[in-house]
């Protein structure tokens, strides 16, 4: 008798390591930004936005809040390369948005060097707080999308015959 079977997604191991890799720029883009001071641009960023934006949802943090928050992401992200390794579908829509949250924020950081200012209010010298650490995100970023693209078709959990027994 022949049946439809729908086998686990393969393993894969450039996905998980794409990602792996991402977490691991994202964790020495944290060790950057609390290193040169960046809740000093952030904080005053949020406040003068909130001027104009009165419904705008961002807070502000206090130092030990703000890292122990970056911290723990950190980890649950690095925890969840499990998942990403084994193949799980349901992980790849967050690599997706982990992906191009990460280029938002290298890219911001990148435009903040270059402007000298967050808005017209916050200016900083620069470069910005975090920049150094940004062409990481944005590399690691680029190469797990890349990954995710490449590994899209093959990770289709397609119907394959098989024999019992």
């Amino acid at each position: 008798m022949i049946s439809a079977v729908n086998p686990a997604p393969p393993p894969t191991k450039e996905l998980g390591i794409a990602w792996v890799l991402l977490v691991f720029a994202l964790a020495l883009h944290v060790a950057d930004e609390a290193l040169t001071g960046f809740l000093s641009v952030y904080n005053p960023t949020v406040l003068a936005m909130r001027q104009t934006i009165k419904w705008l949802p961002l807070p502000v943090f206090r130092f030990d809040t703000w890292l122990t928050g970056l911290v723990c992401a950190v980890i649950v992200l690095f925890l969840l390369s499990r998942f990403v390794f084994r193949g799980d579908r349901w992980i790849r829509p967050l690599g997706y948005f982990f992906a191009i949250l990460m280029i938002a924020n290298g890219l911001g950081h990148t435009a903040g060097t270059v402007l000298g200012k967050t808005v017209a209010s916050v200016s900083f010298p620069r470069p910005m707080p975090g920049f150094y650490s940004s062409p990481f995100l944005l590399a690691a970023s680029v190469y797990l999308l890349i990954q995710l693209r490449r590994t899209a078709k093959s990770n289709s959990a397609a119907p394959v015959l098989a024999h019992p027994g």
